[in-house]
């Protein structure tokens, strides 16, 4: 059944056992997000804030779960819509060789109908009490980290239109405040609401902008899908709650928006007016993203519902809230990326420590040679895909969750000179090691069994670790647990004190059989945790240009997944620091976690990445 408001999905959470309610103030300055980031690394309930300081309670967290994830899609497991896109699409495509079979189409066309918006001419539940002077400031906006630009509204829903053909867009690109009706409008250049804001530029017109917050929490998941271009995400709102979404106008532009949402902040974004510094944002990546220049976005007009709630989240380093909502992504396009484009995969997994965009895992089942290696190019030219960094194919037995048989399987069969591709080519904009500003190196990894299994001439693996820690002081670290369990991996942790230190590094340890027979040769900082895969795989993610940092000495690969400077490494952007709360802030929320009554003691998760901090605060200081 679909959510007739936010407080509607609010006590579904309760029913559940997945809400906890604190009744006493909390800051939206930094207090309420370090608060959420110890419950979501541990798996918390949602949290409603009651006294934010504001007239409006506050939720979080409320996406954070698979359980809360299904119960926000109305679904029993994230595999159902996948399942429900399928069968729908065969009924459609199917042979109608009789009129009785023609017929049976009829009921469907018409829960297909049911799914399309509607504009109804009355105003909405969203519209009950407008502000007399619109004030974003008094929403519970937070400041989430410390180098944070200011606050920022991180779960709006952003309404565009085509000024050509009038066709809606709908996205989620974050707003910094910058005052009472003056925030930042952070839509990517590979975005659709960017592309439409370039065309009003073109034609030297103000571009009408209406941000929703709340309402049927399907409204915020369908603002995240990857979409076609063109394809409204109402429809797919529609589909998943399987009502159609009902539309009101707003009341200073001509753009509409879902009549039962909880707020709705309309306005304009001027395309000849200067741009505006934003950021720095600690941002999904587990990295800030820092400053750079972005439009202005003007409200006009501010209403709410009555019984208003705000929905925000907070992103970092992962596990956060986001994963589930990449996860619902997952699980619901496999079924179109099969229908429509690759038959051949079987499965397919985004790792949280890839952040959505560094590395996709699938399944196939190969008929020849190169058939993964095929998918993989494909992929890369398919919508958000093509900002992956690792693609990684594998025809395992094994669920792609299960790291530890990926990892080996993955050891057993790859060829490192036969079965390994480099590309280039569009990044994310978020990726702070590309080569240059969202373009950069991509590596795809075809760990398929074999029609012929290539002759090699591999041996038993030997690590002399401690002759390495005596001979070469610049290695702080090594793990050599992996080979041991079948896994052909090593990890070094190392303090780089000059240029192309890890080449000639690499060289010298394998020619000197220092190493040897080992496949995955991986650097990171001495400050890393070796022993720590999950976090070892989030860094090293975020750290590498495939095509620059990734590099072949003879049968092993090497992967340098560490910070890059200018010093060191010729790099000439500048690198972002690691997201964690300051001290301050987690020594109040330590002090007051009783009163609060939040329950049993959570540390703060900072703590335990302080030690990645570097000198400067957003962006490093060389």
């Amino acid at each position: 059944m679909p959510y007739s408001s936010l407080n509607d999905f609010i006590l579904t959470l309760e029913k559940h056992g997945e809400l906890l309610r604190v009744k006493q103030f909390v800051s939206p300055e930094l207090e309420i997000a370090e608060i959420t980031d110890r419950f979501s690394k541990h798996n918390g309930p949602a949290l409603l804030f009651e006294n934010t300081g504001t007239g409006f309670p506050l939720l979080i967290n409320a996406f954070g779960s698979e359980k809360r994830m299904c119960l926000a899609l109305g679904i029993q497991n994230l595999d159902q819509v996948q399942t429900d896109i399928e069968d729908l699409f065969k009924k459609f495509v199917s042979p109608k060789n009789s009129m009785l079979d023609k017929l049976k189409m009829l009921p469907m066309l018409k829960e297909l109908s049911s799914w399309m918006p509607k504009t109804v001419s009355r105003k909405g539940k969203c519209q009950q009490v407008v502000m007399e002077t619109p004030d974003i400031t008094k929403l519970p906006v937070l400041k989430c980290w410390p180098h944070d630009g200011g606050p920022f509204v991180t779960l709006p829903v952003v309404h565009t239109k085509d000024p050509n053909n009038a066709t809606r867009n709908v996205g989620m690109y974050r707003m910094q405040v910058f005052g009472k009706d003056i925030t930042g409008m952070h839509w990517h250049l590979h975005k659709n609401s960017a592309r439409h804001y370039h065309e009003y530029k073109e034609l030297g017109q103000r571009m009408p902008v209406s941000v929703t917050l709340g309402g049927d929490p399907v409204y915020t998941y369908a603002a995240t899908a990857p979409l076609p271009d063109n394809f409204d995400e109402y429809i797919l709102a529609g589909f998943l709650r399987k009502k159609k979404v009902t539309m009101v106008k707003c009341l200073t532009n001509d753009l509409l928006v879902p009549e039962d949402v909880d707020f709705v902040i309309e306005g304009y974004v001027d395309p000849l007016e200067d741009l505006i510094s934003e950021g720095p944002f600690g941002d999904h990546t587990g990295f800030y993203s820092l400053e750079d220049m972005y439009p202005k976005f003007h409200i006009t007009c501010i209403t709410h519902r009555e019984d208003a709630v705000y929905p925000a989240t907070i992103v970092g380093i992962p596990p956060q809230e986001d994963a589930w909502i990449g996860k619902a992504t997952e699980r619901i396009f496999l079924g179109p990326i099969r229908l429509t484009m690759h038959p051949d995969i079987e499965d397919i997994h985004m790792p949280v420590e890839g952040v959505f965009h560094n590395l996709v895992l699938f399944k196939t089942k190969p008929f020849f040679d190169g058939q993964a290696l095929k998918i993989i190019n494909g992929l890369w030219g398919a919508g958000q895909m093509m900002f992956t960094k690792v693609m990684i194919a594998v025809d395992m037995p094994y669920p792609l969750t299960d790291y530890h048989q990926l990892a080996k399987y993955i050891s057993e069969n790859v060829s490192i000179s036969d079965d390994i591709i480099f590309s280039k080519g569009p990044s994310d904009v978020l990726d702070h090691a590309a080569a240059k500003f969202a373009f950069g190196g991509k590596i795809g990894i075809d760990a398929c069994k074999k029609s012929k299994v290539l002759e090699t001439t591999e041996t038993m693996p030997q690590i002399k670790k401690a002759e390495i820690l005596e001979n070469f002081p610049e290695i702080k670290k090594i793990n050599v647990s992996l080979p041991a369990s079948g896994i052909s991996l090593i990890i070094i942790g190392i303090e780089k004190n000059r240029q192309h230190h890890i080449t000639e590094l690499c060289n010298t340890l394998l020619a000197g059989n220092y190493i040897s027979g080992i496949k995955f040769l991986i650097f990171t900082d001495s400050t890393s945790d070796t022993e720590n895969l999950k976090d070892i795989a989030w860094l090293v993610l975020n750290n590498i240009d495939a095509e620059r940092d990734i590099f072949r000495v003879n049968q092993t690969l090497i992967i340098d997944g560490t910070v890059k400077t200018k010093r060191f490494d010729n790099f000439n952007r500048p690198w972002p620091n690691i997201i964690v709360a300051d001290d301050k802030t987690i020594e109040s929320i330590d002090s007051k976690w009783d009163q609060l009554g939040l329950g049993k003691f959570i540390e703060s998760p900072s703590l335990k990445y302080k030690n990645l901090l570097l000198p400067g605060k957003a962006c490093i200081e060389e």
